[in-house]
């Protein structure tokens, strides 16, 4: 049995490392993609995963799998293919760890996998099915991904989903929204952040909270607010934690999907369904989140940022300490 299964893109991200005399960029690759990231921290943490996707058949793609392998996530629903090559992601970061994205993707192998390509047993396996939009832009890949949810849905998985919305991606922005509200309609659980709520409605992040809770039919929802921390709520309680204090962030590349994946795990721990969860159960899976997000942007990448499991932990000793003495 896994705890989660995930389907999307799987890609290389170079970070700016710095510039030659002429100007010209330097780079670093790490391993990335938002549902991969959101594994890695699962199964850093101890969670039995598997991921569906597709990368080429070339250094980079092999470079992947390989890397997926390390992390122990299940790469049986792992499409290798010979006809694409591996998508490629150019991250540059401003002097507060913002980024900015460029992709070679035109197209890249994550927006070629197919119907047939995939591995629907992970899906009878798992406890969780977790997708984003990333594998919305782009057939045949759409119909792979709504094909998946679907299926999950009528396994009676817990659906969980992240908007991730990379504009330079889609054809247009009015299908980036249709896309993303088609996604928001099929999920049990979203981690959607501030940015993404302004985007579909220019609404604040507790109007876009109670919007997804009340007219998608969410069963819990977290809105990320950067340096504000995380909102919080489901169909009981609603709440906020403020981000991990003392951080200097290097890279914040993978940050929204090391918090999905955190919050993932300390729900998973519960062993609750999240409509079911308390004002103070949902204080700590939010803190517990924002603390792992944190410390990740201390360091460069998405996967190889994840932080270890008694580093969160540690962080949330001393957060408590820190309330404490305040009260």
């Amino acid at each position: 049995m896994y705890d989660v299964v995930a389907l999307g893109e799987l890609l290389i991200d170079f970070a700016l490392k710095g510039s030659d005399e002429a100007g010209y960029p330097s780079f670093a690759a790490n391993p990335g993609g938002a549902p991969t990231n959101f594994l890695a921290v699962l199964s850093a943490f101890g969670c039995k995963t598997a991921f569906i996707g597709k990368v080429g058949c070339d250094t980079f793609g092999r470079k992947l799998a390989d890397t997926l392998e390390k992390q122990g996530i299940d790469i049986r629903g792992l499409v290798m293919a010979k006809d694409v090559f591996t998508t490629l992601a150019f991250v540059t970061i401003d002097e507060k760890g913002g980024r900015d994205f460029s992709f070679a993707r035109k197209p890249g192998a994550d927006m070629m996998l197919r119907r047939d390509e995939l591995e629907l047993s992970l899906i009878d396996e798992a406890r969780v099915f977790h997708f984003g939009t990333l594998s919305l832009t782009d057939e045949p890949a759409r119909s792979a991904t709504c094909a998946a949810v679907d299926y999950a849905r009528s396994q009676g998985k817990l659906i969980s989903y992240d908007p991730n919305l990379r504009a330079p991606l889609w054809g247009s922005l009015d299908e980036a929204r249709e896309q993303i509200l088609w996604g928001l309609s099929k999920a049990d659980i979203v981690k959607i952040s501030d940015n993404e709520v302004d985007f579909l409605w220019g609404l604040s992040p507790e109007e876009g909270l109670e919007k997804i809770l009340t007219d998608f039919g969410a069963k819990l929802v977290y809105v990320t607010c950067g340096g504000e921390g995380c909102i919080f709520g489901n169909g009981k309680v609603k709440g906020h934690v403020p981000a991990l204090s003392g951080v200097k962030p290097v890279d914040t590349t993978g940050a929204g999907d090391i918090f999905g994946g955190s919050a993932m795990y300390a729900l998973l721990k519960t062993g609750k369904q999240p409509e079911e969860l308390e004002l103070c159960e949902l204080e700590n899976i939010a803190a517990f989140a924002c603390a792992a997000a944190g410390l990740s942007t201390e360091r460069y990448g998405g996967i190889s940022s994840v932080p270890a499991l008694a580093d969160v932990e540690e962080k949330l000793r001393i957060r408590v300490k820190i309330l404490k003495t305040l009260h």
